[in-house]
């Protein structure tokens, strides 16, 4: 008599230090020929269908994993839980058990960690976070991909990052600089979570890159190969404040003049949407130096890659021995 197995633990990706830098490597060795040969991938998900959750409206994350999703053969169905978050009308236990019958992976872009952290505990198909307020490992991995296309590799590159410091962009740049290994300095106003520094400070011991603080913009830009921000008004921010944060942030913004000190082959990036004028001024984001669409356009290929692995890891394995 045949014993039966129990059915594989799915992998859940919540924050970017989830996958492991050698995943990484291979996550963008396939999306990069998934970026040349489109239609060689075109039934790698097959009959797949991703669940898309929105408790936060996003254009690049929806419309990147329903096109790729697509592209690949399968589905993405977008559901909106704005008006109806997770837990509200039935226990997040009930909505992961009844999805993980219907669908084959889950994204959840959300207010809250607790949220997508909760769908993952109870969820038996893969649960990415398209966001929440403690990581965004997607961009990350659409970033990496950039930097890789510009430089070659990131090995012993820096970034500086610029703006609101208590978010998840932040968070997540500082676990990919620690795990990938490029130094990453960051200059701006608000208060880190110790988890996070707690986090990146065991990595560092074995990468051996520098994840630190700065005063001032001119000491955090100083020769750097990547500049970077973000958006001083991140959905949800109280209109009433809006005043507030940009006179906090302004001393921060990344100019053309500071710019000119970094390296001279420096690039600039930005997770979009971008607002000139604050964040950034026009001449920077619009300049030879932004690469702001490379890097929008590889939220696409990033996230193909990564769903293979995730719904389709043996798939994932094969396609990367033909490469």
């Amino acid at each position: 008599m045949s014993m039966s197995m129990d059915p594989p633990m799915p992998r859940h990706i919540l924050k970017v230090t989830d996958l492991t830098a050698e995943e990484v490597a291979d996550i963008l060795r396939l999306a990069r020929a998934m970026k040349r040969d489109r239609d060689r991938y075109n039934e790698a998900l097959k009959g797949d269908t991703l669940l898309m959750l929105f408790e936060k409206p996003s254009l690049r994350t929806r419309v990147s994993l329903e096109t790729g999703m697509h592209q690949m053969g399968g589905h993405g169905v977008f559901y909106s839980i704005d008006n109806s978050p997770l837990g509200k009308k039935e226990s997040i236990s009930d909505t992961g058990k009844v999805l993980s019958r219907m669908v084959q992976g889950i994204s959840g872009r959300v207010n809250s960690r607790e949220s997508i952290r909760g769908l993952s505990k109870v969820s038996s198909i893969p649960v990415v976070n398209a966001l929440d307020d403690y990581a965004h490992p997607m961009q990350m991995l659409a970033d990496i991909l950039t930097i890789q296309e510009k430089f070659g590799d990131w090995k012993g590159l820096t970034m500086a990052y610029f703006g609101d410091l208590e978010n998840n962009m932040t968070y997540d740049l500082m676990r990919l600089a620690a795990m990938m290994g490029f130094n990453f300095r960051m200059a701006g106003e608000g208060v880190i979570e110790e988890s996070v520094w707690e986090e990146v400070n065991e990595i560092v011991k074995t990468t051996g890159v520098t994840v630190e603080r700065m005063k001032t913009s001119e000491e955090a830009i100083s020769g750097v190969d990547i500049v970077y921000c973000d958006s001083w008004m991140s959905y949800g921010i109280p209109k009433e404040i809006e005043e507030q944060r940009i006179k906090m942030f302004m001393p921060f913004q990344v100019t053309s003049d500071l710019m000119k000190l970094a390296n001279p082959k420096a690039i600039f990036m930005n997770c979009l949407p971008a607002a000139r004028g604050m964040e950034q001024t026009a001449e920077v984001i619009d300049g030879e130096q932004s690469v702001v669409f490379d890097q929008a356009e590889n939220r696409l290929h990033a996230q193909k890659a990564l769903l293979v692995m995730l719904l389709r890891p043996h798939a994932f394995k094969w396609y990367l021995t033909r490469l």
